[in-house]
């Protein structure tokens, strides 16, 4: 049988506040920094004050990974207590995270660093199985392997509306972004489920509310072996109308038995901008 167990994760993973609160998981939240103010992200942060920001000012927020010594007095207090912790990273080819987690976790007892190999929803669905897995009574070391085995069987996309935010963090050209939106284009960003690296995948051509559309029917059909459990739409921020066209659109090609939804914390949004919405699920291990 399984002993105490605390269950955490980065706040990246972008669980809403009732799956936080349904499954008992912790969060530990990534600093921002803007106009010089320091913030903990999802907690006195949200994707509008960025985008005010960025309209008003011209400026983006910086994002500051988790060091070693936050992660060692986070996990502490739980282990003085006698718990042991299960804790889900951003992908570690993101940031350097993981191995401060991995550092804090030698310093301590019962402390279990997983690399989640995505992000967002993507690293979401992980924490979620872990959750599955306590319940279960599993003990921790049986649900760390578990999970191992489990993560590359997530798959996470977003497709954007705009490359301003990637141009103005410095990830494209401006002459990509120009292009890019002077003919519409909307590109596909996956993320590689063996190390959280992002890479542009399809590029789609007209308004966001068409061509969502077109990217999760292209996305879902890649796939012949989806687990129909759970899928997660998450967004930095769209009209409700555009989040039913993708719910829809999700729904009408595989009948998931939840579609769940959130918002993107600020450390994804501030590399991702507005209106960019994407989906993650899972796949079964095949025999």
């Amino acid at each position: 049988m399984s002993g105490k167990i605390i269950l955490s994760a980065d706040s990246t993973c972008d669980l809403s506040e009732d799956l936080l609160l349904k499954y008992d998981i912790k969060l530990f939240p990534y600093t921002i920094t803007l106009d010089d103010k320091v913030y903990k992200d999802s907690m006195d942060i949200t994707p509008p004050d960025i985008f005010k920001a960025y309209r008003t000012k011209g400026i983006l927020p910086k994002t500051s990974a988790i060091n070693t010594a936050e992660y060692y007095n986070y996990f502490k207090e739980w282990v003085n207590e006698g718990y042991e912790v299960i804790h889900i990273n951003l992908g570690s080819s993101l940031t350097s995270s993981y191995n401060n987690c991995c550092l804090a976790a030698t310093e301590l007892e019962g402390i279990y660093p997983i690399d989640s190999q995505n992000l967002s929803t993507g690293s979401g669905l992980l924490v979620l199985k872990a959750a599955e897995l306590r319940e279960k009574g599993l003990t921790a070391k049986e649900i760390v392997e578990q999970l191992e085995n489990h993560r590359n069987n997530i798959h996470m996309s977003f497709i954007l509306d705009t490359l301003d935010f990637l141009y103005a963090g410095g990830r494209c050209s401006k002459l990509s972004s120009l292009g890019s939106n002077l003919l519409k284009i909307k590109p596909v960003i996956n993320v590689n489920n063996t190390d959280g690296s992002m890479s542009v995948g399809n590029k789609y051509r007209g308004t966001i509310d068409k061509v969502v559309i077109k990217y999760i029917k292209d996305k879902l059909s890649d796939y012949s072996n989806i687990n129909t459990d759970h899928v997660f739409l998450v967004h930095s921020g769209v009209d409700e109308e555009l989040l039913d066209i993708a719910r829809n659109s999700i729904l009408n090609h595989t009948p998931f038995k939840k579609v769940y939804t959130s918002v993107a914390s600020c450390t994804i949004t501030c590399h991702c901008g507005p209106n960019t919405i994407g989906f993650s699920f899972e796949t079964n291990t095949e025999d």
